[in-house]
Parts: C-alpha cells; sequence; structure tokens
C-alpha cells in the first residue's frame, strides 16, 4: 500500500527514502567489484539486469511515496540520453499515470478554494481525471456558459509533504557528496528548495501563465510579423479562473507526447514539433528571461490540427532573468558557439560563476556539454561513456595541473560557486535534451538558439556610434588631429566598417592622439578603453625584430653571425649558412616552413618547444640571401630561437627587460598573455565582406607559395576562432600574437623613430595611466633556454625572475648618460633628404596640446635611451651601412618593412597585421602611430586613418597607405596587395 498525502509520520518517509537510496548505492558498488572477475559477455547482462532491478525499486518507492519523489522521477524519466533504457520505460509512467485522489477530496477543495458549490461553477465535471501529477490532478469540466475547460486541483496536504521531501532530499545530496564527491549536486537541489514551493500557488502560475502566453504572443492570429525570424509558434491555454489550490483553464484537445502510436497516426513531424519546443524555450530564455524552469513531456500536448502546433502547459516553476544575466547567459552562449574563451570567462563572472582553476579550456569543456547535439535513447549508453570517458580526462588534466593527490581528485570542484540562474537554466537544457532523446530525433541545439541569443546582445552589439553617443570613450582630446579623427571614426563606424578600434600618434615626442572607440567584441558589448588589449597579429614581428636588434645593441651577437653558431641544433638540413640577418631580412628560404601548422592543426602554434624543435628540423626551399619571400609564420619561431639561444633567458624576460620596463608600458603589450588580463581583451571578429574579396585578388610574387589569396582564404576564416582562444592567445607566438594597446605599440614606435630614445611619460590624462596596471606576467618554468655558446652563462646563472611579489623592487635604471642623444636639430639619423621638416615645423601650431604642465620640450624629460647604436635606423631597414645586408630594393629591411612615399624615397619602417592593425615610424618627422583594431579587415580602415592623420599633419603618407584615399574604403579588390602580412 502507497503512502498516502497527509498519513504516517515523517520519521517513516525519510527512513524509506535512506533505505532505498543505500540499497542501490550498495548494489551498484557490489556490481563494481564483480563485474572484474566477469567475461565481457557477461558485463552488460549484469548491468542490465541491476537497472531493471534498480529502476523497479525506485518507481515502487516514488509510487508509494509520491510527492515531490514524482516530480525527480518524471525529471529523470526525460533523461533518455544519460539514463539506461530500464530507468526511462518505468519511470515515464510517471509523467501522467498517477493514482488518482478521491474526488470527494477534489470537489472539496475546488468549493472551498472558489466559494462556491460544483453546481454553481459547472455544468458538467467529469469524475475521472485527465491526468494525476505530483502537486495536482487535473478534471476535464464544462462552465455554465459552456465553454469547454481543464480544472487542476492541488492535492490536500501536498505543502507539508513537499517542505519535508526538500528536506530528504537534500540530505541525500549531500551524503552523495561525501561518499562520491564527484557527484556533488548540491547547487542544483538548493535551487529546487527555493523554487519549488513556488509551485504550490496556483495564483502564482495563473499569472506566469498569462505572462509567456504574452511574450509569445500566442494569441496573435495574424501574420503580419512572420518575416520575424525569431516568431514562435505554440499555443498556451487561457487563464479562466485561479485561487491558491485550484486553477481553471482553456481546455485545448492535444496529443501527448508519449503516446508515439496516436502522434504517428496523426503525422506529426516529430523532429519539427521539437525544434519547435526547443524555439518556444530559447524565446522565453532570450527574448523574455522569463522561462518555465520544468518542460518534461508531461507538460506538453501536441494540437490535432495541421499543422499540429505544440500546447505548452503547467507554469508553476518559473524563472525570471535580470537583464544582466539575460545577456550573460547569451553572451555565453554565442562565446560557446565561437569558442571564444575570454567572452566565455567574462560571461561566467557577469553571472556570478566562479571557477577555482585558471583553465579556459575546461569552461570551454562546461559549455559545450550544455548546448552538445541531442541523441537519441539508442545513443544513451554511448553518451553516458563518452561523458565518462571525458570527464576522467578532463580530471587527470586538473590532477597534473594543480598536483592534486588521488584523495584531493576525488573530492575537488572545480566550480566554486553556481549561481541558480544557470541551474534552472541548465535542467531545462537537460530536460529539452532528454525530450529529443524520447522522441528519438537528433536536435542541433547552437543552430536553433543562436538566433534568439544573438537578439539579447543585438540593442548592444549593433550599437553604433549612430544610436551610441558614448562609442567614441570619453577621454581627453590631445590635438586638434584628434578631434577631426574623432569625427573621422564615427562615420566609419557609421558605415560598420569598425567594431572595435585605438589610435595613438606621437610627433616630436608628445601624444597627439589617444583615442578608443567601439566595442570589444560582436558579441561583447563593453567599450573599448584606452588600455584594452587587442592581438596585433604579424606587427607582432616587429616587436620581435626590436628584440632582436637590441640583442645585438647589447653585444650578445652580431647581425653577420651564423644561426647555427648561436642554436647549434639549428644547423642540420643545409641551414649551416643562414646568418641573423637573413632571418631578419626573411630571405633564410624558410618562409614555407611551419606552413602545415595552421592548416593541419593550428593548436600546435601553443607548444613552443615542439614549433622550435621543428624549426631546427626545417629544410629551406633556396639559399640564404637569394630570394626575400615572407616569412609569414616561421618569422617569430625563427628570431624567438635565436634570442633565447643567444641572451640565455625566456624570450618574454628580454620583452621585459629590452622594451617593457624602458618604455614603462607594463600591461599593455604581451606576446603571450598571462593570466589576469582576460576582462580587458578585444575579441576578433571578420569583415565578411571584405574577405570575399579575395577572389578578386591575384597571386602576389612576394609571398610564399602556401601564402597566396587562395590560400589565405581558407586560413582567414579559422583565424578569429583559434585566435579567441585563450590557450592560443596564451602561447608565445612571436610572429603573429601580439597583444597590446594602440598606446602602447605607438610608445614603442615613438621610441624608435627617436632612435632608441624613450619619450616623456604618457599622457597622464589618459586612464587609466599608461603602465598602471600591476599584474606582472608569470613565466612558465618549463621552457628550456639552452647554455650560450661561447662561454655565456647557463640559464641558471642568467635568468632574471621576472614574477616579482615586491611591487616596490626597484627596476633597471636606463638612463645611460653615456648614451644620451645629441639633442640638436639635427638629431635624428637622416636617410633621405628632408625636404619635409618646414612644412612639419609649420604645421606644428596646429596640434595644440591640452597637458601645458610639462616641459615643452620633451627630449629634456627623456628617461634614457634602449639603443646605443647611433645608426640603429639603418639597421632596421637596412640600408647605409647595413645595405649589403639585404636584398637592395625590396618591401623588408632587416625586421621591419620599409615604408616609402610615392616617389620611392624611405620614409620609415614599420609592420602591419592581418586584419589590419599596424604600427609605423617616420624618423625624419619624428612621428609615429598605431591602429588596433579587432574587425578584420584588408586594411582599408587603417589605410584611411594613417592617411587621414599624415594629412592633417601635412606629412608625408606611406604609398601602401595613400592609395586607399585613392581608391576609397571599398575598392581594395583591385589593387592587390592588402595589408595581410
Amino acid at each position: 500500500m502507497r503512502m498516502r498525502m497527509g498519513w504516517g509520520n515523517t520519521y517513516r518517509r525519510r527512513m524509506r527514502v535512506f533505505t532505498m537510496a543505500v540499497v542501490i548505492y550498495l548494489d551498484y558498488k557490489a556490481l563494481q567489484q564483480r563485474e572484474k572477475w566477469a567475461s565481457s559477455a557477461k558485463k552488460s547482462a549484469l548491468w542490465e539486469k541491476a537497472h531493471e532491478r534498480n529502476a523497479r525499486r525506485v518507481h515502487k518507492l516514488i509510487i508509494e511515496l509520491e510527492g515531490l519523489w514524482v516530480k525527480f522521477g518524471q525529471y529523470l524519466s526525460t533523461r533518455a540520453d544519460v539514463l539506461p533504457e530500464a530507468y526511462i520505460s518505468r519511470l515515464k509512467q510517471l509523467q501522467d499515470s498517477l493514482p488518482p485522489r478521491p474526488l470527494q477530496e477534489v470537489c472539496r477543495t475546488i468549493e472551498t478554494e472558489l466559494g462556491k458549490s460544483m453546481d454553481d461553477l459547472f455544468s458538467d465535471f467529469v469524475k475521472v481525471p485527465l491526468a494525476t501529477a505530483s502537486i495536482a490532478q487535473v478534471h476535464r469540466a464544462t462552465l455554465l456558459d459552456g465553454q469547454e475547460v481543464v480544472v487542476k486541483v492541488q492535492h490536500e496536504g501536498i505543502k507539508t509533504i513537499i517542505l519535508e521531501d526538500l528536506k530528504n532530499a537534500k540530505a541525500i545530496v549531500d551524503w552523495i557528496a561525501w561518499a562520491e564527491p564527484q557527484y556533488d549536486f548540491n547547487p542544483m537541489i538548493d535551487e529546487w528548495c527555493k523554487e519549488a514551493p513556488k509551485e504550490l500557488d496556483f495564483n502564482h502560475e495563473a499569472e506566469n501563465t498569462r505572462t509567456v502566453s504574452r511574450n509569445l504572443r500566442c494569441k496573435n492570429t495574424g501574420h503580419d510579423d512572420n518575416t520575424n525570424a525569431n516568431r514562435v509558434d505554440v499555443l498556451i491555454p487561457d487563464v479562466i479562473q485561479s485561487a491558491e489550490k485550484v486553477l481553471i483553464l482553456e481546455y485545448m484537445d492535444g496529443i501527448r507526447l508519449n503516446d508515439l502510436d496516436a502522434l504517428e497516426a496523426f503525422g506529426v513531424d516529430k523532429k519539427k514539433l521539437v525544434e519547435e519546443i526547443t524555439r518556444a524555450y530559447a524565446h522565453q530564455i532570450y527574448v523574455d528571461g522569463f522561462f518555465n524552469g520544468d518542460p518534461h513531456p508531461g507538460n506538453f500536448l501536441v494540437s490535432k490540427e495541421p499543422p499540429h502546433r505544440p500546447i505548452l502547459l503547467d507554469f508553476g516553476l518559473t524563472k525570471k532573468l535580470s537583464i544582466s544575466v539575460k545577456q550573460a547567459l547569451a553572451k555565453m552562449f554565442l562565446a560557446s558557439a565561437e569558442g571564444d574563451h575570454a567572452a566565455l570567462l567574462s560571461a561566467f563572472s557577469e553571472m556570478g560563476l566562479k571557477l577555482r582553476l585558471d583553465m579556459p579550456e575546461q569552461a570551454m569543456e562546461v559549455t559545450t556539454v550544455f548546448f552538445r547535439t541531442s541523441t537519441s535513447a539508442k545513443e544513451s549508453l554511448e553518451t553516458i561513456k563518452s561523458l565518462n570517458e571525458k570527464r576522467t580526462k578532463n580530471m587527470k588534466v586538473i590532477q597534473e595541473r594543480m598536483k592534486l593527490n588521488p584523495k584531493e581528485v576525488k573530492r575537488f570542484n572545480p566550480v566554486d560557486a553556481f549561481p541558480g540562474d544557470i541551474v534552472i537554466f541548465s535542467r531545462v537544457l537537460n530536460l529539452l535534451r532528454g525530450l529529443s532523446s524520447l522522441m528519438n530525433v537528433r536536435i542541433v541545439y547552437l543552430d536553433i538558439m543562436r538566433p534568439f541569443a544573438e537578439s539579447v546582445l543585438q540593442g548592444n552589439i549593433s550599437r553604433g556610434p549612430r544610436v551610441n553617443d558614448q562609442w567614441i570613450y570619453d577621454t581627453p582630446v590631445h590635438s586638434d588631429v584628434e578631434a577631426k579623427l574623432r569625427q573621422f571614426l564615427v562615420e566609419l563606424g557609421n558605415n560598420e566598417k569598425i567594431l572595435g578600434i585605438q589610435v595613438c600618434a606621437y610627433k616630436d615626442g608628445e601624444v597627439i592622439i589617444d583615442t578608443a572607440a567601439g566595442m570589444l567584441g560582436r558579441y561583447d558589448p563593453r567599450p573599448v578603453q584606452p588600455d584594452s588589449l587587442f592581438p596585433v597579429f604579424s606587427a607582432t614581428k616587429a616587436i620581435t625584430a626590436g628584440m632582436l636588434h637590441w640583442l645585438v645593441d647589447k653585444g650578445k651577437l652580431t647581425l653577420e653571425e651564423n644561426v647555427a653558431n648561436i642554436w647549434p641544433e639549428f644547423g642540420s638540413n643545409r641551414k649551416d649558412l643562414i646568418k641573423v640577418h637573413h632571418v631578419l631580412n626573411h630571405t633564410s628560404g624558410l618562409h614555407n616552413a611551419l606552413s602545415d601548422i595552421l592548416r593541419e592543426n593550428p593548436l600546435q602554434m601553443s607548444d613552443w618547444d615542439e614549433c622550435l624543435n621543428r624549426i631546427a628540423v626545417s629544410v629551406p626551399e633556396s639559399e640564404p640571401g637569394q630570394e626575400q619571400l615572407y616569412h609569414y609564420i616561421s618569422y617569430g619561431w625563427l628570431c624567438g630561437g635565436i634570442i633565447e639561444h643567444a641572451s640565455g633567458k625566456k624570450f618574454q624576460e628580454i620583452l621585459e627587460e629590452s622594451f617593457i620596463h624602458p618604455l614603462q608600458i607594463e600591461g599593455e603589450l604581451y606576446i603571450g598573455i598571462p593570466p589576469g588580463v582576460e576582462s580587458r581583451l578585444a575579441t576578433l571578429t571578420l569583415d565578411k565582406d571584405d574577405f570575399q574579396k579575395l577572389s578578386g585578388i591575384g597571386n602576389r610574387p612576394d609571398m610564399p607559395s602556401t601564402f597566396q589569396p587562395g590560400d589565405i582564404s581558407q586560413v582567414v576564416t579559422t583565424l578569429p576562432v583559434v585566435f579567441n582562444m585563450l590557450n592560443i592567445r596564451r602561447a608565445i607566438i612571436p610572429a603573429a600574437n601580439g597583444h597590446c594597446s594602440a598606446r602602447a605599440l605607438a610608445r614603442y614606435y615613438a621610441a624608435l623613430a627617436d632612435g632608441g630614445m624613450v619619450p616623456r611619460p604618457h599622457s597622464s590624462s589618459s586612464k587609466p595611466p599608461l603602465g598602471s596596471h600591476p599584474h606582472i606576467p608569470k613565466f612558465s618554468s618549463s621552457q628550456n633556454v639552452s647554455k650560450r655558446r661561447k662561454g655565456g652563462k647557463s640559464k641558471e646563472e642568467s635568468a632574471v625572475s621576472i614574477n616579482r611579489t615586491n611591487e616596490s623592487e626597484e627596476i633597471p635604471n636606463y638612463s645611460d648618460v653615456s648614451h644620451s642623444r645629441n639633442t640638436s636639430g639635427d638629431g635624428s639619423t637622416k636617410l633621405v633628404n628632408d625636404s619635409s621638416n618646414s612644412n612639419s615645423n609649420s604645421n606644428s601650431n596646429r596640434i595644440s596640446t591640452t597637458d601645458s604642465s610639462e616641459d615643452s620640450n620633451p627630449r629634456n624629460n627623456s628617461v634614457g635611451r634602449i639603443f646605443s647604436n647611433p645608426r640603429i635606423h639603418e639597421a632596421f631597414l637596412g640600408v647605409g651601412e647595413y645595405e649589403n645586408l639585404a636584398l637592395p630594393n625590396s618591401a623588408f629591411g632587416l625586421g621591419f618593412r620599409r615604408t616609402k612615399s610615392k616617389e620611392g624615397s624611405i620614409l620609415g619602417f614599420g609592420h602591419s597585421g592581418m586584419g589590419g592593425s599596424t604600427g609605423f615610424a617616420d624618423m625624419n618627422n619624428r612621428f609615429a602611430i598605431a591602429v588596433t583594431l579587432n574587425k578584420m579587415s584588408f586594411g582599408a580602415v587603417t589605410g584611411n586613418i594613417i592617411n587621414f592623420v599624415c594629412s592633417e599633419l601635412n606629412i608625408p603618407v606611406p604609398a601602401e597607405f595613400s592609395r586607399f584615399s585613392e581608391m576609397g574604403a571599398d575598392a581594395e579588390s583591385s589593387f592587390g596587395r592588402p595589408l595581410i602580412n
């Protein structure tokens, strides 16, 4: 005999639940021991019998206890994607076939709640219920006015039972978490304890029903909005009357989802049906922020008339999301779909989900499980096996990373805080997945939910300057030129050419432009700020080249040295004659080395040692110094290997020592970002219109055979996905993985423009101040730094620890008086006749700076030099005394692209990155500029900006940028030489 509602005592119910939990637990633990001695053929049979045996026990107990356990059983019955068939077949009987409550009890509740007799309420009341569920049962009836209705009546005494069952469920979950720590369901049960009691007030359910119906526009019979891609076609019954324990709804005739024969007979398209249900929930979650948290099969019907629309029932358990959480959920979904680790972690932070470890790939695994494509019930065992294997693999990674012993691993929970909004959200996703498995259809949730998630952020992600008066970040205007540039950026933004951008420029050692605008990402509407970090791709090469020149300047190596003399392993396979200047000049013959990484497995780029080893054993395709072909991917590791072997230090230590500290740009220039800067990362996206023009671009003879437009078109579509991944962003890829702000990159070039003279401190009006970020990167101890040849120090003797714990530790003094620059009027190194100086000087009064408190002569406030070589410009460009080290009239000097005027004279040097981020210096006019952006294009935006600024300053416009002004922002397909280096 089942335990009637309100009968017995609390102690007996609790003992029955705990006894059953222990019995089932011990049964399975014993089976785990037995199967060790069973043959493979018998193992499957043993498990099937155990599942059948325990499913029978669970079902019997639920029928006996009723209450909350029925709801629990209903939830389990929907998980055909992860539960054995024995449980599904037993528990799905709970969806609508519980033993009914006595009619006398039902009538008593109705009359008490509504204050009228049955005769005064109904002309007809069907005694046999349509369905009996955990909290109530439903009867069909006819009102006095003839309207057909259903009457939902709450069971007597159910409130006391439900509250007691919640306590028991909580106790069991605590016990399971203690016995099997990897199965800690406390976040779910805690949220359930908070939300479940709301189902006991049918007035609450009535209002929820009206709200969801209104949100989904279920009563809109017109078809005027069919063009709306997010329109949902479902039915929800009208609310006629409600009280705390009675709810009267419009009657809708429909087929139950578990009546597969009837669905077949009526010709219902089950896949389309489940897709429409999923769309309805996507609308509720992402668009409305108000959704039903209990989508089990018993809460749906299917209309018998074509087009067989889903009928949504039972809105007792609903969840209301704040706008911020709704946006965070949408951002989480889209970040998962795009593989964007930074945006994903940002979304987690916004919704209050905290992880105990810095492993973004594990966070991505969590969301991948959330939104995975559903599987049929037949595939459930394979699904369980796959998920368990993945979890075991992930825990092994965690164990290795965190150095945990087996006992600690068993009790380790990577989630530190699990917000309730996510609990109900994940429960809905699981129920929907179980629904598709039950119906034996495959649903791709990412495809169905994406447009709804995008619509949440649409108001923000489409907020260009036309509708967003804060599109330009609020920082002081440094000059008239900057004021005009901001107007120009607004024009580009209104034409949707800019998503997020930074522009910074120096003239005569002073900041004249420092502007940030737009958003951090397509799905990240936070504003770009001056300290935001942008991936700049091959603009990184100029920084890497600068590090090599710095080591030459410090006497650690020479440009004429054989690389194999510095890096012995490199000398194999006919590479013994390759010299340092060949690498810098892109003439080593290794232009296609490692090109297979981008095509086969881009993730290998994150393995520094493996890439160095592959460079060491690579085979050149041409004799060194004979042919200049752009080393688009190999360049970084060629330079990186030389830097580490020549210095005896790690690559990033040299970066810190050479440029970061002396230029005071801490926290805003990295090659491989450290943990802790994720909130400042810009997310890459693609200007698809631009890259569709690749088909109109012919082959480039100056580019390697594997880096022609056809190859680029295949690679470029994957670049945003790959380089948005945090493990790639954290990798040292010195050819392509610089992350910096425009103001840091511009300051670097400003120093180079002055031959290594460090500019005076960046404008104090820029907030936060440049170099103010206290974060100091931790360098991996796994990087092997070989002993320097010729009696150099070992890595143990020479390594400088950058992971300082004392922030007041003294930074080396870079003010070397003996290296001070001649500050006479002709202090800069001249490479061509400086005919523009008079123009530049006459134009100087147009640059009205706002910061007049500092000395007007920037050189008087210099903190030192980073190069002692007075001919360093010639070294960068491969001219003058360095002319014999570079191919004549070639595009590249020694590590930098030569920037020329329209007439062909050299103006300066710089480097652009795939997508448009750029930095360059004009040493004749003591001008430097950097542009960073996250909407990757072929350089039209950058070209127009640099053309605009140079024209305003009346200084020569580099030829590679001047053509953009001549041809317009949209004419790139015809000139054949986009900024793709």
